[in-house]
């Protein structure tokens, strides 16, 4: 009876734990690489079928794998995967190509649009809103994995109809509003995602290997794959999770379960087992516990536990037969048997005796035994409950990790963009002060007008707020190049708007003598040996001239003459002096005086050659 109980409470258990029912997964996978206005994408086609490949060896329902879809394709085949949600628990939508943002809304965009102004997004793409729609009728999960942060190529050319119209960089965040709903980006809200060098994104890669991972909780699943990310893309790329789900864990993957339900140790059910078969401690039931588990640790204790049972039956058999012995004593002492009858029995009642008690004594050390294995058993329970402790307090403590490293580095990006914001308004205030127009003196205008045209290469002075015909001359150049007509009598909080507007230079760079322009800064000429710049800032040879009489040189010859003035005219041919209208003067060391005609005086420029004769000095 007792090893009928035991077998029907082991059934009850059982059954107990039987699986529930599965629940019912679907995906859609959609891939576009072969764009029709722009470069192909090499990876979403790849990406799309190696993810639609893991949802199918993950035991999804039903996978949808769609590759280079145009729009009308795209709306068909999420409109009817909508109708495949209606019955399910999970639904995952899986995107995999370009990507836009406009006004703060994502859109998908398909292989055939165009995009040649900004209104043709609303024509020709499909907005995330759509997706989320289709997926909105699950009733456990609702997930969607976007690797769409590409850099996208028709926002470098697509024409805005409106000006102020923001065309983000990336995708733009999003927070669902329905329960139970995530929404996975390859990359953080504007930024770019990667499509990798091989043959799958980096997004893709980890994707697979993370989420398919039995029993993992898609927000851990997703912070592991943002970790192989960051990790793959030397901390480029950081994919980003939106959305929440509730506090009970919820896998992509189930995992397997067990007879017990989810216990770390897998001994559990025998575990179980024997604790029920120790409460009601009978031989049967050990019997059947021992048919069941036949070996390992609890089969090990089972056995001690038959051993109990069979000292302790010794042990009552032995109790019996000693009662028996003592009655039989007294029935032959009230008989008045004779002595060699009454020594028998006295002898077999001590006989008894002696095998109660070596049966007590062999009971107590069977229970010790007994009471030996238990602890161990429960020693042994400890170790694996201690095990467990120790690998959850290490993996909280490896998360905790990661929320302060990712706190960390996001408190250094934001203090770092706080005082890049710093930096750009102390450069506006030093070029533009806070104070209204009518706070500023003249010369403070002046002074601000002129270091604007000294920005843009209009003005080579100092910006010493006095506004005289150089700062006039240099506004003036302004207008003739930038093409405004700014009056330059005065500097004007208009001119210095319109000075502000350029970017870069305005004004042609001109240069000294001397100087030649290099790009934007004179750098001075340097000629080689025998060379100088000339009047053309050109490099010329140096030639060599004659020498020049100075005013010094002469003035020697001038006072001679002034003495010989009241001297005759006429030359004199002397031997130590040589007269001739300049005046007079010793003839020269290793020269002489020659008389000549009046013809040969006048070919050689004689003195007074326009007489008969003439004379002239002659050096050897």
């Amino acid at each position: 009876m007792g090893a009928l109980r035991f077998l029907l409470i082991i059934f009850g258990v059982w059954l107990g734990c039987e699986p529930a029912m599965a629940e019912r997964r679907v995906a859609l996978v959609i891939g576009n690489s072969a764009y029709k206005s722009v470069a192909r994408l090499t990876n979403p086609a790849n990406d799309a079928t190696l993810v639609g490949g893991m949802f199918k060896k993950a035991g999804f329902d039903a996978v949808d794998i769609k590759l280079d879809l145009n729009v009308a394709e795209m709306r068909r085949a999420l409109r009817d995967f909508g109708d495949k949600t209606r019955d399910a628990e999970v639904a995952v939508i899986y995107y995999a190509g370009h990507g836009i943002e406009l006004d703060g809304i994502n859109y998908l965009i398909p292989t055939d649009a165009t995009l040649e102004r900004d209104s043709d997004v609303l024509d020709e793409t499909i907005a995330l809103d759509r997706a989320l729609f289709a997926v909105d009728p699950a009733k456990k999960l609702r997930l969607i994995i976007l690797d769409a942060c590409r850099d996208n190529p028709f926002a470098k050319t697509m024409k805005r109809t409106i000006a102020s119209r923001a065309i983000g960089r990336g995708l733009a965040k999003i927070e669902p509003t329905s329960p139970n709903t995530m929404i996975a980006f390859a990359a953080k809200a504007g930024s770019t995602a990667s499509d990798g060098d091989s043959r799958n994104s980096p997004f893709a890669a980890a994707l697979v290997d993370r989420l398919p991972t039995p029993g993992l909780d898609l927000g851990k699943a997703f912070r592991f794959v943002r970790d192989d990310v960051l990790k793959n893309t030397g901390n480029k790329q950081e994919p980003y999770v939106y959305g929440s789900l509730g506090g009970d864990d919820v896998p992509l993957v189930v995992a397997k379960p067990v007879a017990t339900g989810p216990q770390a140790n897998p001994d559990e059910a025998i575990r179980r087992d024997y604790e029920l078969a120790l409460q009601i401690g009978t031989r049967e039931v050990w019997t059947a516990f021992l048919a069941k588990y036949a070996d390992g640790f609890y089969a090990s204790l089972a056995k001690g536990q038959l051993n109990r049972i069979a000292a302790e039956e010794t042990r009552a058999a032995a109790v019996e037969k000693a009662r028996q012995a003592e009655e039989e004593k007294a029935r032959l002492m009230a008989e008045k048997a004779k002595k060699a009858e009454q020594d028998k029995a006295a002898a077999a009642a001590k006989a008894a005796e002696d095998a109660r008690l070596a049966a007590e004594k062999a009971k107590q050390i069977e229970e010790a035994k007994a009471a030996a294995a238990e602890q161990r058993r429960k020693d042994a329970e400890t170790a694996v409950a201690k095990a467990l402790a120790d690998k959850q307090a290490a993996e909280k403590a490896l998360a905790d990790k990661i929320a302060n490293d990712k706190a960390a580095a996001e408190l250094a990006a934001r203090q770092a963009a706080e005082k890049a914001q710093r930096d750009g308004e102390q450069k506006v205030a030093a070029v533009a002060p806070t104070q209204s127009p009518s706070s500023l003196s003249p010369q403070e205008t002046a002074k601000l007008v002129q270091s604007e045209l000294r920005r843009v290469g209009c003005l080579t002075g100092a910006s010493d707020g006095e506004w005289n015909a150089t700062s006039q001359r240099s506004l003036t150049l302004f207008n003739k190049h930038a093409g405004t007509k700014l009056d330059t009598n005065l500097a004007s909080f208009d001119a210095l708007d319109a000075i502000k507007r350029k970017q870069g230079r305005v004004c042609p760079l001109v240069c000294d003598r001397g100087f030649k322009a290099d790009g934007d800064a004179c750098v001075k000429i340097t000629c080689r040996a025998g060379y100088r710049v000339n009047d053309d800032n050109e490099c010329e040879r140096v030639q060599d001239k004659k020498p020049v009489a100075t005013r010094d040189d002469a003035k020697p010859r001038d006072d001679e003459r002034k003495k010989t003035e009241a001297a005759p005219s006429k030359p004199q041919a002397t031997g130590q002096i040589y007269c001739s209208n300049a005046g007079c003067r010793p003839v020269r060391p290793g020269c002489h005086i020659e008389i000549l005609s009046g013809a040969a005086a006048a070919q050689r420029g004689a003195n007074n050659a326009g007489g008969s004769t003439g004379s002239v000095e002659v050096c050897n």
